[in-house]
């Protein structure tokens, strides 16, 4: 019974994000269980490395070029691939940047648009676009991305930008649970805290910024994408049925201080 809430068999999920890290792991472990997978990335190359890796554990994906910031874009993108392979009951918006940290007063305005604009807009495009088509077809699973950043503000780095993208996805998901949940479509959010990805490795070397990161994680180590994914596997399969507009901290346990 219960390994059968796992069974994504028939199920077509779409991964912004999709070529590395945490979106890439996310493409494995739900091909792992049954579903059809589409991934998605700004840069084609690192999608194309993303479908390989995939082809050579034994796993087919599609693959799309897509800028989440381009509104127009990804509804094209989001009705194309319904039609294409059918509806698309599982959406993963993960793509995300972080820039660089900078003190509130100090903050460019470029940087603090860019931000909001992939980490924030970006994830209600993909989520509007895509949720028209689950509404339609009466269900479906949202899992966005957002981070204990969106919970704590970071110490010793001053990211700003970052934080409060972060906060307004975790928002983001609340407020379109509330909305969507009488019409069959879940929207969950999974909030990381510092995982060995690109784009945080930077800060791993960083002598001022990661003794004080596991200082305050009390496992005293950086999570794997992989420990992201599981989590992300469960709030898009019907083991998580009666879950939606929930926060769930993968974070080893910053944010219990």
């Amino acid at each position: 019974m219960y390994r059968e809430k796992f069974d994504l068999t028939g199920s077509t999920a779409f991964i912004t994000g999709g070529g590395r890290g945490m979106g890439l792991a996310t493409a494995e472990a739900l091909a792992e269980h049954g579903a059809q997978i589409i991934i998605s990335d700004l840069d084609p190359h690192v999608l194309e490395s993303g479908r390989q890796e995939l082809f050579q554990k034994g796993y087919k994906a599609e693959s799309v070029v897509l800028d989440v910031t381009k509104p127009a874009d990804v509804t094209r993108v989001a009705d194309d691939v319904n039609q294409r392979f059918g509806p698309v009951n599982i959406l993963v918006a993960n793509a995300g940047i972080a820039l660089a940290a900078a003190p509130g007063e100090e903050m460019s305005d470029e940087v603090w648009l860019k931000v909001i604009d992939v980490n924030l807009n970006g994830v209600f495009w993909s989520c509007r676009a895509f949720g028209k088509h689950m509404l339609k077809h009466g269900g479906g699973a949202i899992v966005t991305i957002g981070s204990m950043s969106g919970l704590i503000s970071n110490k010793p780095q001053e990211q700003p930008q970052y934080n409060a993208s972060k906060a307004g996805v975790h928002h983001l998901t609340r407020s379109l649970a509330g909305e969507w949940a009488a019409r069959g479509v879940r929207v969950n959010s999974v909030a990381p805290g510092y995982i060995d990805t690109l784009m945080s490795r930077g800060g791993f070397t960083n002598p001022d910024y990661f003794p004080v990161w596991m200082e305050y994680t009390p496992m005293k180590r950086v999570g794997q994408p992989d420990e992201i994914a599981a989590v992300v596997l469960f709030l898009a399969s019907p083991a998580s049925s009666y879950l939606t507009g929930s926060v769930i901290v993968a974070d080893g346990g910053y944010c219990i201080w």
